[in-house]
């Protein structure tokens, strides 16, 4: 079987250079807005899904949601930003407006172990990611727990290991 990544665009400005990053290590990807996605996932059934950042806050309740397919194909989630607040929402966390934004470069301290940060990070590690965002998680879904913090986020990367559902507060498609 091969690999099959469906990238689900929340309007994100990078939402092609994860592409290219997905690309880049070998595996099939294909980019969609998220008006299109559950058309997408219907037709193609892919075996993961991104769900991008963009400039929406889930905090508005006119603001777009992840497709409820997402998390009833049992695939592998990755969501990045704007991703990982959709996710959280939409899987009973809570997420707020924050009076700390954080933009460019940060650092996130990895405070747990998860299938996500193996081969790449170890726990203890402090690592320099690049952040764009102005909401926080206050409370992760049931199931999932932190395993990195940075100083604007005490949940700054969250995993579900079990599900493999991953959260990401920054971008790690930038360099």
């Amino acid at each position: 079987m091969t690999d099959h990544v469906l990238i689900i665009d929340f309007g994100s400005q990078v939402t092609q250079l994860i592409a290219r990053r997905v690309r880049e290590s070998g595996v099939y990807c294909e980019v969609v807005p998220v008006q299109k996605a559950a058309e997408a996932m219907a037709k193609d059934k892919p075996t993961a899904i991104i769900l991008s950042g963009g400039p929406d806050s889930v905090t508005s309740d006119d603001t777009p949601r992840a497709p409820e397919l997402v998390f009833a194909l049992k695939v592998p989630v990755l969501g990045i930003c704007y991703g990982q607040m959709t996710l959280c929402a939409q899987l009973g966390g809570t997420v707020e407006g924050s009076d700390h934004r954080e933009f460019g470069r940060a650092f996130v301290d990895v405070t747990e172990d998860c299938a996500l940060f193996d081969g790449v990070w170890d726990k203890g590690a402090r690592e320099q990611v690049w952040m764009s965002h102005g909401d926080r998680i206050t409370t992760p879904p049931p199931g999932f727990t932190a395993v990195a913090v940075s100083e604007g986020a005490p949940f700054a990367v969250i995993a579900d290991d079990t599900r493999r559902y991953y959260g990401l507060m920054f971008h790690p498609e930038v360099v």
